[in-house]
């Protein structure tokens, strides 16, 4: 067995390692049920739409952001639900944001809103799971294991990478949804094979680099191209007629494992240091700025999808501090990866959202979180999944757009509902997947991916 080292990065539900991954996928790059998979991938794509060089960055505000506190502040609403801070003009007149998002007030011409995204369930894992995947399927607090493949994990599958050397789909630095990793972000029902590359530590840190991308001591690159060499022989020498289609989709991932370890690409687009000082200033000195910053590298250097881990925002009570800490670093990175993005010639070709799972209470509660109120700090809000957001902006899409309201006091849509289905039917165009995809599950029926695959038509 050809055996490349990319360290580990934790246990799957499924017991296999990342490093577990890659022993077992340079030997084959396949599960048992790939074959099938393969050839539900074949007539799914019978009907697909022509491929768009374009990519995805997902920051994801795990736990749960507020729309009355970010993107649909109410101040006309009661004192109990319009929140503690006021919403300001920005460059799209109509167009407003709470006055902690300066920054990206000068960019809303480049991004939309969606106010009018529901799910209706306040449970963390459920919502993760359906923002992630469209899919109910059961997942809940008390059956957390995920159910279906991700949105990443489609992409992966459907495009590949867009240049050869990078992973298809990563997530910077980490892969988390509701503390499981890589949780809702993974492949699930197609195989770990389709789960994000996680290079892990703190892109903030003055010495950081990926560990991961090393082979084992004594394995030198002509050693690793002998054993290829080798193997290659071999696996030719056991093909038959039948296989040879099949054979040639494992080759892919054989291929683009060798390539992620042994080429430059990989090293050079997670070697941040390589950025201009001012620039990482821009970003905010914090690790969410500069992973943010690394996600504008890996897309650049030709991953597909990129997903940004922002996690804590379970703001159950002690709003103020939280908001007034976290909303000014997500400022800072989201108006600087736009103003990047932009400059470089990117935008038209790069997707980026930004979301959770969830939304918070349009209601403020005591603060009490069963005790006295205020006891635990200022009031917070609880979960909501019936009125969220989410920012959506390049990748050909409309900017400077409001899809959807809600009502007066932020508690339902008011108009034009919006489903995660719907969401994902939009980012699908952006990356030019045939939104009436099937999949093959674990009986070998075909299942599609979405139950509605009409795009948000307002943003195309």
């Amino acid at each position: 067995m050809l055996r490349i080292d990319l360290g580990s990065a934790g246990s799957y539900c499924d017991r296999l390692s990342r490093r577990s991954f890659l022993q077992l996928g340079v030997a084959g790059m396949a599960s048992v049920g790939l074959p099938r998979l393969l050839r539900a991938k074949q007539e799914s794509a019978s009907g697909g739409l022509p491929g768009n060089p374009t990519s995805v960055v997902l920051i994801w505000l795990d736990g749960g952001p507020s729309h009355m506190d970010l993107y649909d502040l109410k101040p006309e609403a009661p004192e109990q639900y319009r929140g503690l801070w006021k919403p300001i003009p920005t460059a799209v007149p109509g167009f407003e944001v709470s006055e902690l998002f300066p920054l990206q007030a000068a960019h809303t011409d480049k991004f939309s809103i969606v106010r009018s995204l529901h799910h209706d369930t306040g449970d963390h894992f459920a919502g993760a799971h359906r923002i992630l995947t469209t899919k109910d399927q059961g997942v809940s607090g008390a059956n957390t294991t995920g159910k279906f493949p991700s949105l990443g994990s489609i992409a992966a599958r459907e495009v590949g990478p867009r240049k050869p050397g990078v992973p298809a789909y990563a997530s910077v630095p980490v892969a988390s949804s509701v503390g499981l990793n890589p949780g809702y972000f993974g492949g699930n029902l197609l195989g770990m094979q389709y789960d994000p590359y996680q290079p892990g530590g703190d892109p903030n840190a003055p010495s950081y680099a990926v560990s991961d991308l090393n082979l084992l001591p004594g394995l030198s690159i002509d050693r690793l191209e002998d054993r290829r060499s080798l193997r290659q022989r071999l696996d030719d020498a056991c093909r038959n007629r039948e296989a040879l289609s099949e054979a040639a989709n494992v080759d892919r991932f054989t291929e683009q494992a060798f390539d992620f370890v042994t080429g430059p690409a990989a090293r050079e687009a997670f070697d941040i240091n390589r950025e201009d000082p001012r620039l990482r200033d821009r970003y905010g000195r914090h690790s969410w700025g500069q992973s943010t910053l690394l996600a504008r590298r890996l897309v650049e250097a030709g991953t597909t999808f990129v997903t940004v881990h922002l996690g804590g925002w379970d703001h159950h009570w002690d709003l103020k501090t939280g908001m007034e800490h976290y909303l000014p670093m997500v400022d800072s990175a989201v108006s600087a990866l736009f103003e990047d993005l932009h400059q470089r010639g990117l935008l038209d070709t790069t997707l980026v959202m930004l979301c959770g799972e969830f939304s918070r209470t349009p209601r403020m509660n005591d603060g009490g979180n069963g005790g006295p109120p205020m006891s635990m700090g200022t009031p917070g809000r609880d979960h909501w999944g019936h009125a969220m957001f989410c920012l959506l902006g390049g990748g050909g899409l409309k900017g400077g757009q409001l899809v959807g309201s809600t009502d007066r006091l932020g508690m339902y849509p008011h108009d034009r509902p919006v489903t995660p289905s719907n969401l994902h039917a939009t980012i699908y165009h952006v990356l030019g997947i045939d939104p009436n995809l099937q999949l093959l599950d674990q009986l070998g029926r075909p299942m599609p991916v979405l139950e509605d695959p009409e795009p948000i038509r307002e943003l195309i």
